[in-house]
């Protein structure tokens, strides 16, 4: 699974969506790399918005209802956390106060956010595509949100 790769069709909006290639990190956080693989693989992702999007923060998604109030109807995750820093284009899970709350949502930094770093679960990297990203519709929730239009995970 070291090699696997998450790939997320972005739809940002505006048309102009991509590839965003993310390199799993299955070294740092092994369940939850499998959580967002086992979700990538049923169709979970597919379609989900990017409902919290702050510009030089983070791109936060994963929520089935758009809202950020939920998750997959999965276990929560108990955290991984790690030395890994939160750097632009970590990949890292959301939680409510209660570290072991992870469940599906995520978010992806657009700048370094060190002072998340060993209290969230970092499970990848985004390898290319931060453009895409990067385009995303700003807003808590964005007016028109970005979504996902396609979760795939692939080796290489």
């Amino acid at each position: 699974m070291a090699d696997q790769k998450l790939t997320f069709t972005l739809d940002c909006g505006d048309g102009k969506g991509g590839d965003v290639v993310i390199k799993l990190r299955p070294d740092l956080a092994p369940e939850h790399v499998a959580r967002i693989t086992e979700l990538a693989n049923e169709g979970f992702y597919d379609g989900v918005k990017f409902h919290r999007v702050i510009p030089g923060f983070m791109a936060q998604g994963g929520d089935p209802t758009g809202t950020g109030m939920s998750g997959s109807d999965k276990p929560d995750l108990k955290q991984e956390f790690s030395a890994e820093p939160h750097v632009r284009g970590t990949c890292s899970m959301a939680r409510t106060q209660d570290p072991n709350s992870a469940n599906s949502q995520f978010f992806i930094c657009f700048d370094d956010a060190r002072f998340l770093d060993r209290q969230y679960t970092v499970w990848g990297q985004v390898e290319s595509g931060m453009e895409h990203v990067d385009a995303l519709p700003k807003g808590e929730p964005p007016r028109e949100p970005g979504k996902i239009a396609k979760a795939t995970v692939s080796e290489g």
